[in-house]
């Protein structure tokens, strides 16, 4: 199982089981995503607390994420990295973009205070 996902009150929690976010299970995040997002979802937090590697696709899925987010009016927020895909996150300057958080309950958090 790659991902688990949860559907919650206010948002899904996604869960990537495996250890690399790639070109295998990228594109099956990408199709989950959008799937959720077509069902009128509009916060997703995405958990990378097992991911402890991350390539170019597997950026592109969280950026496919945040954009079906900010499209639909919601949040999108990135959880559990650790320091290979923070880094990757940070060359990429993608964490001026994204909504990052340490735990899934700061995620939690984010979502139902906006603003703060």
């Amino acid at each position: 199982m790659e991902f688990k996902i949860e559907k919650l009150d206010n948002y899904t929690l996604i869960q990537v089981q495996e250890e690399k976010l790639d070109t295998h299970i990228a594109p099956t995040l990408k199709s989950e995503l959008v799937l959720i997002s077509g069902n009128g979802e509009k916060n997703i937090i995405l958990d990378l607390s097992k991911c402890r590697y991350c390539d170019s696709s597997g950026l592109s899925a969280i950026l496919v994420a945040n954009r079906l987010c900010k499209n639909a009016g919601g949040t999108f927020v990135l959880t559990g990295l650790n320091e290979a895909v923070e880094r990757l996150i940070t060359i990429s300057q993608l964490d001026t973009v994204l909504n990052i958080t340490r735990t899934v309950e700061d995620g939690v958090r984010l979502i139902n205070e906006p603003g703060k």
